[in-house]
């Protein structure tokens, strides 16, 4: 099986502008991930790898984008009870 080389070039080239363009890590997770999913789709749908790694990476990446947001709005709607509050400890200086 021969790859052209456009075309692995071109995945590199999507996988590194994402990669570096998007800090965090649950972005370039998201992309990585869906890259190379879509790609593997892509390949066996009629030779689009390079289309199917380009959406499966903007999926993937929308995908935990909303994820990490709902994970974030989770925390801030949830009061911090006795059990997960701070316990400030006595001081055992006395005089």
């Amino acid at each position: 099986m021969r790859i052209k080389t456009g075309s692995a070039a071109a995945v590199a080239a999507i996988v590194l502008a994402s990669s570096l363009g998007l800090p965090g890590e649950a972005q370039a997770k998201g992309c990585i991930r869906g890259a190379i999913a879509g790609g593997v789709a892509g390949h066996y749908a009629g030779h689009h790898a390079v289309t199917g790694a380009v959406a499966g990476c903007i999926a993937a990446h929308h995908y935990y984008k909303q994820k990490k947001l709902q994970e974030q709005k989770a925390q801030q709607q949830q009061p911090a009870s006795p059990a997960t509050a701070p316990v400030q400890q006595p001081s055992s200086n006395t005089y």
